[in-house]
């Protein structure tokens, strides 16, 4: 039996591949490998796992049905991560186009190939904190409600839980969706703030630091992101009358994946500093057209549910990822 993880060549989606393989798992990797951004850094995380006898991968675009179809029929699927997805906020307001895609079509492409698929288990995916929009409660709970996103890329993805939870009812597919919160950490993404400080700090060039400063996040380390993800694959919502959704029965449960504690911007740009030994000029600018003030995550469903915890604190993840990073571009 293999899994498939849709967005293999991404940072989670390398990274969990990596954790299911180093368990024994046949992982089947997905990625079109598109340039959002560098197709290098994607191509170098794969390099990591290639060797794999385990591991197959193939370069399609999942919003491509039947090569989709045709690709994965050859294989016995029981199990989906999906986390493939036209990712960034800023980037839909200006190429709307490529999220519709990706996140609508993509998204309801590997639901039907899922629900045709001999004895299938389990769908996990991809939402995103974005869905909870300009929430003023804190922390966001998984029971508020999220109808007012501010970006289409959130709109997008709460129309992913969406079309998921008419899934699990029509046709009892077990699947559940987690939205993530800030992820960082080795092998992260460019278009991120963390990589665009570290990059900016080492060049001695001023970073951007939105909203002013007055900007709050719950950083999210990578190997937390990872462990909640697999302990989610391990247990699919179970189709026995229990309400995982307010008014609803389907087997579909919605879970936060976040680190349950929230840290300001200039915070995390002080650790950076600390681990980079160098301090950063700050170019102070107004919030952005489609970003939030503050993101905190209520982690107690998935925490009472399947165990999550997060352990890693930015003081020891933000030294982690600058690690890596000076030795990826071989920086001394």
């Amino acid at each position: 039996m293999a899994i498939v993880v849709t967005g293999a060549a991404g940072f989670i989606g390398f990274n969990v591949s990596r954790l299911l393989l180093e368990r024994g798992e046949e992982v089947i990797g997905i990625d079109n490998l598109n340039d959002y951004y560098s197709v290098d850094l994607k191509k170098d995380r794969l390099a990591e796992i290639a060797d794999n006898s385990a591991f197959t991968f193939l370069k399609l675009d999942f919003s491509d049905f039947e090569a989709l179809k045709a690709a994965l029929d050859q294989h016995d699927v029981k199990k989906v991560i999906h986390l493939g997805a036209q990712a960034g906020v800023r980037y839909s307001l200006t190429n709307p186009f490529a999220y519709a895609k990706s996140n609508l079509i993509g998204h309801l492409n590997i639901m039907e190939y899922c629900r045709h698929a001999k004895g299938f288990e389990h769908l996990v995916y991809a939402s995103s904190s974005s869905v909870y929009g300009g929430n003023k409660n804190m922390p966001f709970s998984v029971d508020d409600r999220v109808d007012n996103p501010v970006s289409l890329y959130a709109a997008t993805k709460k129309s992913d839980e969406l079309m998921s939870q008419s899934y699990a009812h029509l046709y009892r597919m077990p699947q559940t969706g987690l939205r993530f919160f800030t992820v960082y950490g080795p092998w992260g993404r460019p278009d991120m703030a963390m990589w665009i400080f570290a990059k900016k700090i080492l060049a001695g060039e001023p970073i951007p630091v939105f909203n002013h400063g007055d900007m709050l996040r719950d950083f999210t380390f990578i190997e937390d992101i990872i462990d909640g993800i697999v302990r989610c694959l391990d247990h699919p919502p179970q189709d026995d009358g229990t309400m995982h959704t307010i008014g609803s029965d389907a087997p579909h449960r919605v879970y936060n994946i976040g680190n349950n504690h929230t840290v300001k911007l200039l915070d995390m740009i002080h650790v950076l500093e600390d681990a980079l030994g160098q301090k950063a000029e700050m170019e102070m600018l107004p919030i952005q057209p489609g970003d939030v003030r503050e993101t905190a995550a209520d982690i107690s469903a998935i925490q009472n549910d399947l165990g999550f915890q997060p352990k890693t604190r930015i003081e020891d993840g933000i030294p982690k990822f600058i690690h890596w990073y000076k030795q990826y571009h071989q920086i001394n």
